[in-house]
C-alpha cells in the first residue's frame, strides 16, 4: 500500500460553522416532574479521551454530542487547567476531532479530523487558532502516535485483506458476492475485508513523510478487531523500537484462538521480536492467552503489558506484567488483587503503578509498590467505577461514572487519596432531574454464599406503596455489574419510570475471586441462574415489592437469560425483554464469528457426544424449553450484529407467537450489538417502557 505523502498546506482557525450542516454541541433540555427521559440521555455531552501537557499544566479532552432530529454525533475538544479551571471549546464545527496529544513541549495539539475528507492528523495551537493538516495520506487514518523525539508518527490505517469477486473475476465488476473460503470472514458488524495495520513516517515538524507498513506481507492485525485502538501500541522512550499488539494467525486458527502477542520492532533495523514467546528466565511462561496494550518505563528499562494465562479463555483474569528488557525476566505485578487489571500506568518513577480494577462491584483505582513485593494498595473509595488513569504531577487524572451519573474527569491526590472533580460537562442537566437512591444489597445463594445486587429506588421512593421490580440480566457473560453508567441500559432511567431495579452479580462476574468468574464456563443454564432467581426472590420478602408485577429484562448473555427464565419461572415474571440474546445455543456455536468464545462457554461442540460439560450446555439451551413459556415478551435484535446474529433474535419471536404468547419485535437493519444511532436509541426506549408499562402497569 505504497502512497506517496506531500507537504499539507490547509490551515484555517475555528469558526461556528466551517460546513452547511447544523452545528451540534451542548444542548439546553427542559423535563418534567424532574424525571429522566430518553431526550435526557441524549442531550448529554459525553467525555471520552484526555490528554495531560508536558508539564502537567493543561489537560485536553473531547466530549460528543447527539442530535435526535439530525440523528448523528459531533465530537469536539476543550482545553482546562489542570485543576479544572478555565475550562474552553477550542473546536466548534462538525468535523470530528478525536485522538488529541501534547507535542512541541506543549506548544501545540495534534489531533485526528476529517475536516478535509479523510480523517488525517492536524496540529492547532492550544487556543485552537493556526489549525494546519500534516498528514497527506491516500486514506483514512484511525489513529496515531508521535515518537517521544517526535522525528516519527505512528499511525494505523487499513490494508485490503483477501481477494474479492472483482479480483477473481473483474469483468464481474457489479457483482455483489462474496467469495468466503475460511473462518472469521466477518467480525462484530462488519464483513472482513480489510484489516489495520500499523504505519511508520518520518516527521520534519511540518509534514510526515513516505510512510512505511512495519507489518508489510502480514495477513494479520494490528490493532486488534473490534475495539482495539492506540492503546495496543506504544514507543520507547529513545524513540527507537515500537511495541504493538498482534494476533498473527488467520482462519480457524484465528477464530479459535485467544493467544495474541507484544512484539517489538526496531526502527533501524526493522527487525520484530516477539517478547512474549521469549522465555529467557527459563520459567516456561510463555503467555497463551491475550497480551495487549503495552506501556514502556520512562527509563526505558521495562516494559508492562496486560496479560491473560489460558488460550481460547477470552474473560481470564488479565494480569499486569512486567518485563525486564535486558534480561528477559518477566513477572505478573498483580497477584495480589484476585480480579483484572483494566486501565494502568507508570509512576513517573518507575517504582509504582497504577491501575482500575473491578472489586465488589465497583471499580477503584489501586497502586502497585514493584520495590515492596508488589503491595497492592486502594487510593479511592466509594460507589464508583474510574477508568483512564494518567499521571499529572503528584495527582491521577482519571475517567469516573456510577449509577447515577455519567463520566467526568477527576484528580485524585497521590499523597492525601483526595478526588477533586473537574469537569461538570452534564450539571445543567444533572441539575433538572431527580435520582432514584443506589443501595447494595447482599443475600444468600442456594448453595449458601453471599451475593450483591445494586438495587436502585424510583425518585420520591415510598416505602408505604408498592412498586414493580425489573430484574437486570447482566451480559458479557463475564461483564461487572458495577457502577456502570449506560445511554441505553440505564438504570435510572428503568427507576424514573417508576420501577425498582435489582441488578446482581450473579456467578461468572469480576470482582469476586476466580472460582466465583469461571462457575458460569460450560454452566450457562446452572448457578448463574439460581443466583438471579434467588436474588429476586429474596428482594420480593420487601413489602414495598408488588409480587404480581416483575419484570426481566436484559441483552446478549442478559438476553440469554431472559430466554432461559422465560421457561424456567414458575410464574414469577409477568413480562420478558431480550436484547440481542442467544435463544438457539447450536445455532449460536456455529453462527457466532469469534469462536473461542463460544468453545470455551459452551464446552465444546454439540456434535461430542462424549463431552458432558458440552452435552450440559446444550441441553439448556432456550429453544429446547419453549413449550413452558407462558409470558409476554418482546424480542429485540440489530441485523448487523455478527456477533449473536439477527436470527435469533427472530427465532424466539416466532416461537412465541406460534405458542400464542404476546411477544413484539423490534428489528434494527442497521445496528449490530448495541444501538447506536439517536433516532433508534430514542425508538429502543420508548418501545421498551411501552412493553414494560403494558404488562406491568
Amino acid at each position: 500500500m505504497a502512497t506517496a505523502m506531500v507537504a499539507a498546506t490547509a490551515s484555517c482557525t475555528v469558526t461556528d460553522k466551517v460546513n452547511d450542516e447544523a452545528l451540534i454541541g451542548r444542548q439546553e433540555i427542559s423535563v418534567e416532574n424532574r424525571l429522566m427521559t430518553p431526550e435526557a440521555l441524549w442531550a448529554m455531552g459525553r467525555i471520552g479521551e484526555f490528554s495531560v501537557s508536558p508539564d502537567n499544566s493543561k489537560i485536553v479532552y473531547t466530549v460528543s454530542y447527539y442530535s435526535v432530529k439530525e440523528n448523528r454525533s459531533n465530537t469536539e475538544l476543550f482545553i482546562m487547567n489542570a485543576d479544572g479551571t478555565d475550562s474552553r471549546q477550542i473546536t466548534k464545527d462538525n468535523y470530528y476531532e478525536g485522538n488529541v496529544a501534547w507535542i512541541a513541549g506543549g506548544k501545540k495539539i495534534a489531533f485526528l479530523s476529517n475536516r478535509d475528507g479523510n480523517n488525517a492528523v492536524w496540529t492547532m495551537n492550544p487556543d485552537g487558532s493556526g489549525m494546519k493538516k500534516i498528514s497527506d495520506f491516500d486514506g483514512d487514518i484511525d489513529g496515531f502516535m508521535f515518537s517521544p523525539d517526535e522525528k516519527n508518527i505512528l499511525f494505523v490505517s487499513q490494508i485490503k485483506y483477501g481477494e474479492s469477486v472483482k479480483d477473481i473475476y473483474p469483468d464481474l465488476d457489479k457483482s455483489s458476492g462474496r467469495i468466503v473460503d475460511d473462518l472469521m470472514y466477518k467480525h462484530w458488524d462488519e464483513w472482513v475485508e480489510t484489516i489495520p495495520h500499523p504505519f511508520v513516517a518520518a516527521f520534519d515538524g511540518n509534514s510526515m513523510g513516505k510512510p512505511v507498513d512495519i507489518m508489510a506481507g502480514e495477513p494479520y492485525e494490528s490493532p486488534m478487531k473490534p475495539f482495539g485502538g492506540m492503546e495496543q501500541f506504544a514507543w520507547s522512550p529513545d524513540s527507537k523500537s515500537i511495541a504493538y499488539t498482534s494476533r498473527k494467525k488467520t482462519g480457524k486458527e484465528y477464530a479459535f484462538s485467544t493467544d495474541s502477542d507484544i512484539y517489538i520492532y526496531d526502527l533501524e533495523s526493522g527487525k520484530t521480536r516477539n517478547i512474549c514467546k521469549e522465555d529467557a528466565a527459563g520459567t516456561g511462561d510463555r503467555n497463551l492467552g491475550y497480551d495487549t496494550n503495552p506501556q514502556f518505563s520512562s527509563d526505558g528499562k521495562q516494559i508492562a503489558w496486560l496479560s491473560m494465562e489460558r488460550d481460547g479463555y477470552e474473560s481470564d483474569r488479565n494480569r499486569l506484567y512486567v518485563m525486564n528488557l535486558a534480561d528477559g525476566s518477566k513477572k505478573s505485578v498483580s497477584e495480589n488483587f484476585e480480579s483484572n487489571v483494566d486501565a494502568f500506568c507508570w509512576s513517573a518513577d518507575n517504582a509504582k503503578m497504577y491501575f482500575t480494577g473491578v472489586w465488589h462491584g465497583e471499580s477503584h483505582i489501586y497502586s502497585i509498590d514493584l520495590a515492596d513485593g508488589c503491595k497492592v494498595d486502594k487510593l479511592t473509595e466509594g460507589m464508583f467505577d474510574y477508568s483512564s488513569v494518567s499521571t499529572c504531577g503528584d495527582k491521577l487524572i482519571t475517567g469516573r461514572h456510577s449509577l447515577s451519573m455519567a463520566d467526568e474527569l477527576y484528580a485524585v491526590d497521590l499523597t492525601t487519596k483526595e478526588v477533586k472533580q473537574l469537569t461538570f460537562e452534564n450539571k445543567h442537566i444533572y441539575d433538572k432531574l431527580d435520582f432514584g437512591e443506589v443501595k447494595a444489597r447482599w443475600s444468600k445463594t442456594t448453595d449458601n454464599k453471599q451475593l450483591l445486587s445494586w438495587v436502585v429506588y424510583p425518585p420520591q421512593f415510598d416505602p408505604d406503596k408498592k412498586y414493580p421490580v425489573l430484574l437486570f440480566c447482566q451480559g458479557g457473560p463475564q461483564s461487572p455489574v458495577s457502577q456502570f453508567w449506560s445511554y441505553r441500559w440505564n438504570l435510572q432511567i428503568m427507576a424514573a419510570n417508576g420501577y425498582i431495579v435489582i441488578a446482581p452479580n450473579r456467578r461468572g462476574l469480576p470482582g469476586f475471586g476466580m472460582e466465583w468468574l469461571e462457575a458460569i464456563s460450560g454452566d450457562y443454564g446452572g448457578q448463574c441462574m439460581k443466583d438471579y432467581l434467588s436474588a429476586i426472590d429474596e428482594f420480593c420478602t420487601e413489602p414495598y415489592v408488588d409480587k404480581d408485577r416483575l419484570g426481566c429484562v436484559g441483552a446478549s448473555f442478559g438476553g440469554f437469560s431472559v430466554y432461559w427464565l422465560a421457561g424456567h419461572h414458575d410464574g414469577r415474571f409477568k413480562a420478558f425483554i431480550a436484547h440481542d440474546g442467544i435463544f438457539n445455543i447450536e445455532q449460536q456455536y456455529l453462527e457466532t464469528e469469534e469462536m473461542w468464545f463460544a468453545d470455551w462457554d459452551m464446552g465444546g461442540a454439540y456434535w461430542e457426544k462424549n463431552n458432558p460439560i458440552a452435552q450440559r450446555t446444550f441441553a439448556n439451551s432456550p429453544h429446547k424449553f419453549v413449550d413452558k413459556w407462558d409470558t409476554p415478551i418482546l424480542c429485540i435484535h440489530g441485523e448487523k450484529d455478527y456477533r449473536i446474529l439477527a436470527s435469533q433474535g427472530m427465532s424466539a419471536f416466532n416461537a412465541a407467537k406460534l405458542r400464542g404468547i404476546p411477544a413484539e419485535l423490534l428489528i434494527f437493519p442497521d445496528e449490530n450489538h448495541w444501538v447506536l444511532k439517536p433516532q433508534n436509541g430514542i425508538l429502543w426506549q420508548r418501545v421498551f417502557f411501552r412493553w414494560l408499562d403494558k404488562w406491568l402497569k
